[in-house]
């Protein structure tokens, strides 16, 4: 099985310019030829790509440092020097690049097939072609290449899902995303049988929902306790979260409330998200004390469904709440975009074309 890594630390470094050539032309009766060094070529570009079968970072581990090549220099008769082979760092969807010595984030890689310059190579320097005169004929000097450029970035993978799965190791997300998507997580009645993040599939009509199973959160996990934040990164990109509890667990109420100050310790925004809260297990709840215990617990305006993996029981209602969280984010984001496209009145051609003072002024002079 494929060692999941999701976060590594590479050099990257493009490739200088190619220097100028220091050259005179040596041809038969012209014993006097002027410069003819041609310019060097340029320095090869790092290039970030998304790869569309790439679902970890376990390739970047077999090398830590990408540079690009340096570019040739220029030689006689003008001649130019070729350009540097570019370094291309391939991607999973979902990766974010930053600069380690700045702390400023360089790349964050969405779409399959997109791709981007980060590091451009150095220019090629000018052969001494270029600075011939009248005064100096015949210039004995050239330009160096530009360096190129170097720094260290971290590659981190971050999941996207539409909807992520929330709660305490052996809370029963794993057991939902294989009911829910067919995934066929590993699944053991032990704490943190999800050691990686998981991913499914929901089909719901024509419409696909990714949904991502993060391991188990425990109290501290913001501050890297159990398997710590690593992996809280995998649900900042989803439209909504689904926290599932065991219903059978005594305090349902304050583990409801620790996920959420764990999740708000890693970025506030994730307790803004659209979210529902499963009492799980309730087949082991026959006589329905302990799923009352569960809705007294729980804030009165959250969203609590009742849901048996084993039996299926509630299955239906769960898959209708995530149909319409989706929908919902989803018609929000359609509506940003076309008001993020749609373009400015300013720019729109008027109803009635605007005529001047100074033009009217001129007609009606005409016509008297």
């Amino acid at each position: 099985m494929e060692r999941f890594v999701d976060q590594i630390t590479i050099d990257i470094a493009s490739g200088s310019g190619g220097h100028g050539a220091v050259s005179f032309r040596r041809e038969k009766y012209v014993p006097r030829g002027g410069p003819d060094g041609g310019d060097g070529g340029r320095g090869g570009d790092v290039i970030f790509r998304v790869r569309e079968n790439l679902k970890t970072l376990t390739h970047l581990t077999m090398r830590h440092a990408y540079h690009a090549e340096n570019g040739h220099p220029g030689s006689k008769r003008n001649r130019h020097g070729s350009d540097g082979s570019p370094a291309i760092v391939e991607v999973p969807p979902g990766t974010v690049v930053t600069n380690l010595d700045t702390g400023e984030v360089i790349g964050d890689f969405t779409e399959v097939g997109e791709e981007r310059i980060v590091l451009r190579g150095g220019r090629g320097g000018k052969g001494n072609a270029h600075f011939a005169t009248s005064r100096h004929q015949a210039p004995r000097f050239a330009q160096p290449g530009e360096d190129g450029e170097r720094f260290r970035v971290r590659v981190e993978l971050r999941i996207i899902a539409d909807m992520g799965l929330v709660g305490l190791p052996n809370a029963g997300k794993s057991s939902l995303l294989d009911v829910l998507t067919n995934a066929h997580p590993k699944i053991g009645a032990y704490p943190f049988t999800t050691k990686i993040p998981n991913l499914g599939v929901l089909q719901v009509g024509y419409t696909d929902i990714v949904i991502a199973d993060i391991p188990g959160i425990i109290e501290g996990a913001a501050e890297g306790h159990g398997l710590g934040l690593r992996f809280l990164r995998h649900i900042a990109r989803t439209r909504g979260l689904v926290f599932l509890l065991d219903v059978t667990k005594p305090n349902p109420g304050e583990v409801f409330r620790m996920l959420l100050d764990e999740l708000r310790s890693y970025a506030e925004e994730l307790v803004e998200l659209p979210r529902m809260v499963i009492a799980n297990k309730v087949d082991l709840d026959p006589d329905g004390e302990y799923l009352a215990r569960f809705r007294e617990e729980i804030p009165a305006d959250e969203t609590v469904l009742a849901l048996s993996n084993f039996s299926r029981q509630g299955l239906e209602e769960v898959i209708r709440a995530i149909r319409d969280i989706y929908a919902t984010e989803q018609q929000a984001e359609e509506q940003q975009q076309r008001q993020d496209d749609a373009v400015p009145d300013f720019m729109q051609s008027p109803a009635v074309d605007y005529v001047p003072d100074w033009a009217q002024e001129e007609d009606d002079a005409q016509d008297a």
